[in-house]
């Protein structure tokens, strides 16, 4: 057989090899699990978005069928269960450290937003547990309920923390506030702008689960957790539950059906279902329902933001000032310092040389749902912010939206912004030139005539946005906060047969993980990629990793590519001697060791058989076998851009906005498969329709209880909603990894909100629409246009 002949190269359109599974209904998802003597749980969650817990009656519930313990926050408290961590420090500007509210598993005299858990009932069914969970009784002291960062920040305002003045958890900034205020001093203009990024719920299609037992005999411990990143909760798990040895914690991740950030997170229910299991001696297993996972899976956004912009005579940019006040919800997440900051004031200057920024950054305390990590987590607020306010700036100045892009982009490279990031490599005029030609921009005019003639509005909106990816070098990531290294590992074993797997420490949630990094493995190898398993999840078979997130993918596949190379050194080792000539005349391609010196020829299965036989060899030079292990650590993130042009038309009569066309043209590096870029894309852009025109995590401002708590509350995009994208890549490869990636995953839901809003606004031929543009807002726009 010719092996060569089946193999996949890096950069080609393969088919998901997870696919087919999913596809007969036969994924594995912690849900899925039924172990022996599996116990349930459910939780007693509060009312009230700010109350003290005055009074906990559990006695009635305890005595109900099948109930086997009920637990209080007390009760884990004293039991020695450690409060829930933020992971980033960050230091406020006057030098003292950021102010952290203490989060207990269950709460224990304080709720501080609607859902927070404040018993657990444990059950031998679900239905059980549920009963008995509406059978424990409550007792709460109402207070005043804060939901809005103007209000939280107010001098009256009550303290949601009673330690925290002000419900300030830090005032951070960061940039050049002299150089600034010296480029406002100097311009010929001005524009300011006052915007809300709204916030938003996840809304992954599984939702959170977990499935903890604890073996009393061997004093192990097993978790099956719908999470991004199973080895990173291991380090957590180990600590807070007293285990001696990280080996005595096995976390399993199986299928996840989606994460976006959200399932990246250290939450409450999860830590309090795992301490459950142990003083149960027994399986314990908790499924979030529709209704939970809208009131607790940590919010996406809300931010209030001014931000100016200085301009000269010629409408370049000389400065830009932002003042955010970022709503962190009733206590820090685990990412919920660094989102509103690093992930967020780094990526202010977009892709624009401009010369001098600076930004105060406020996370306030507010009694809602705890805000962190969502698709692009700080990367869509810092896009939003630069995008509109240099579309206000063509409006005010008379400036085609593409030219003053064109005339401020960064066209050198590696650049240094003002804002600690340094950005690898780019061609922005490239990809704008290929989004206006994908566009038709040219051509708008008439489009926006034809659709007058229908009593139609039209208008066009593009979006320039850049991200940092490849969440990594774990030194400047040290710097910045962190407080764990953020390399990926990968180890690669490869049979005697010729078969190969690799063990990486990243894990999918939809990205087809199992196609990309099999691809790799096939294109290096030469082996058909049905012969490559990948396996992640299970820190049980996985050394190490730290998971996905932020694109992490050119992380993860650098090091699968840098174990196949060792792999392939040893190979030409013992190829070398199979041949009997020197290594150094050895050469491998396309799956196959040859040499100028020989007329033989070994194909790659035919090296790995030799390998585990081990008798053409000396193996006191070589050892049999055929196993490598890479750590990569990239030195710099990656900096994938892009531009994206929307058109929208809307019905004055019904305030509808109405996504007619919506072009992409990103810069992702050297791209591993097209035809998941592409997904990746068409997924993100979703979402970030979704933000611009529909969603709205909204809290009643008196009471604090989430308005819009349900599909039937809270507008999702369909596939009704959105046009045909079309896409283009114009890559420029990153030199901070060996494969030239950039990442991809949240770019759609980056540039897409600002290029839609842009076009909102242009249709309208107003300043400024806050997201989402619903019907009604729109329609009153119209209304007051034709008054005007």
């Amino acid at each position: 057989m010719n092996i060569a002949a089946t193999s996949v190269k890096f950069g080609q359109s393969v088919k998901r090899q997870e696919d087919g599974r999913f596809l007969r209904g036969k994924g594995k998802y912690v849900d899925d699990m039924i172990l022996p003597g599996q116990l349930y749980a459910a939780f007693v969650r509060s009312p009230m978005a700010h109350a003290r817990i005055t009074g906990l009656d559990i006695e009635g519930a305890s005595g109900m069928p099948g109930v086997r313990r009920i637990l209080t926050g007390q009760e884990l408290v004293d039991a020695g269960l450690p409060a829930l961590p933020c992971g980033w420090a960050i230091t406020s500007r006057d030098g003292v450290p950021m102010k952290v509210g203490v989060r207990n598993a269950l709460a224990v005299d304080r709720v501080r937003y609607v859902g927070e858990p404040v018993a657990l009932v444990i059950a031998e069914t679900q239905a059980q547990a549920r009963d008995a969970a509406e059978a424990v009784m409550v007792d709460y002291d109402d207070m005043p309920a804060l939901v809005d960062v103007l209000d939280a920040t107010a001098d009256d305002a009550t303290l949601i923390h009673d330690e925290i003045a002000g419900n300030c958890a830090f005032d951070w900034e960061l940039g050049d506030a002299a150089a600034t205020e010296s480029g406002f001093a100097g311009a010929a203009h001005r524009v300011a702008l006052t915007l809300r990024n709204n916030r938003l719920v996840p809304n992954a299609i599984e939702p959170r689960a977990i499935n903890a037992q604890w073996d009393a005999g061997s004093e192990e411990l097993t978790v099956y957790m719908t999470h991004q990143n199973p080895i990173g909760m291991r380090m957590f798990y180990a600590a807070a539950f007293g285990l001696a040895s990280e080996h005595k914690l096995r976390m399993v991740s199986p299928d996840v059906g989606g994460g976006f950030g959200s399932k990246a997170h250290n939450y409450p229910e999860e830590v309090a279902v795992t301490f459950a299991s142990k003083l149960v001696e027994g399986p314990v297993k908790w499924t979030a329902d529709r209704s939970e996972a809208f009131l607790t899976d940590a919010h996406g956004r809300d931010h209030l933001t001014d931000v100016e912009l200085a301009l000269d005579a010629k409408g370049r940019f000389l400065a830009l000032r932002v003042d955010t006040q970022a709503n962190v919800g009733g206590y820090l997440s685990s990412s919920g310092s660094l989102v509103p900051t690093y992930m967020y004031a780094t990526m202010l200057s977009g892709q624009y040389a401009i010369p001098a920024i600076h930004a105060r950054v406020r996370a306030i305390y507010t009694n809602t749902c705890p805000v962190d990590a969502y698709r692009g987590a700080g990367r869509p607020e810092a896009a939003y912010v630069i995008e509109r306010i240099v579309d206000v700036a063509a409006r005010e100045l008379g400036i085609d939206p593409a030219e003053i892009r064109r005339r401020n982009f960064i066209r050198q490279f590696p650049y240094q912004t003002p804002v600690v990031y340094e950005y690898d490599s780019g061609d922005y005029e490239k990809t704008l030139d290929a989004a206006l030609e994908l566009a038709d921009y040219r051509g708008f005019a008439g489009r926006k005539a034809e659709s007058e003639a229908r009593g139609k509005l039209r208008g066009l909106g593009l979006a320039a946005y850049v991200e940092a990816c490849g969440i990594g070098p774990s030194g400047k990531l040290a710097k910045l906060g962190g407080g764990a290294g953020m390399w990926e590992s990968a180890e690669v074993r490869v049979h005697p047969v010729g078969t190969v797997e690799v063990l990486t420490g990243a894990h999918s949630h939809g990205q087809g993980h199992a196609t990309t990094f099999a691809q790799i493995v096939s294109d290096r190898f030469g082996v058909p990629i049905e012969n490559v398993s990948v396996i992640q999840g299970d820190t049980a078979r996985i050394q190490a990793g730290t998971g996905t997130y932020g694109s992490r993918a050119s992380v993860g596949m650098s090091a699968t590519l840098r174990a196949c190379n060792q792999i392939i050194e040893k190979g030409k080792k013992i190829a070398a001697h199979l041949m009997e000539v020197d290594y150094d005349a050895v050469e491998f391609e396309d799956g196959i060791f040859s040499s100028k010196d020989s007329n033989v020829t070994i194909a790659f299965a035919e090296m790995a058989f030799a390998a585990h036989a081990a008798s053409g060899f000396p193996t006191d030079e070589i050892e049999p076998g055929l196993v490598a292990t890479s750590f990569f650590d990239p030195p710099e993130f990656t900096y994938p851009a892009g531009v994206y042009v929307c058109e929208v038309e809307i019905d004055p009569d019904t305030g509808t906005v109405e996504v007619a066309s919506f072009c992409a043209a990103d810069d992702f590096g050297n791209v591993a498969n097209p035809m998941i870029v592409e997904g990746q894309v068409h997924g993100g852009v979703t979402q970030g329709i979704g933000q611009a025109l529909w969603e709205n995590a909204l809290y009643d401002p008196d009471t604090g209880q989430l308005m819009s708590a349900s599909f039937m509350d809270y507008g999702m995009p369909r596939a009704g909603g959105v046009p045909e994208y079309k896409l283009v890549f114009s890559g420029t490869p990153s030199p901070s990894n060996p494969l030239g990636m950039k990442g991809c995953g949240e770019a759609g839901a980056i540039g897409s909100p600002p290029a839609i809003i842009n076009a909102v606004c242009n249709a309208l031929d107003v300043r400024h629409v806050d997201m989402p543009a619903t019907p009604e807002k729109i329609w009153r726009l119209c209304q007051q246009g034709e008054q005007g």
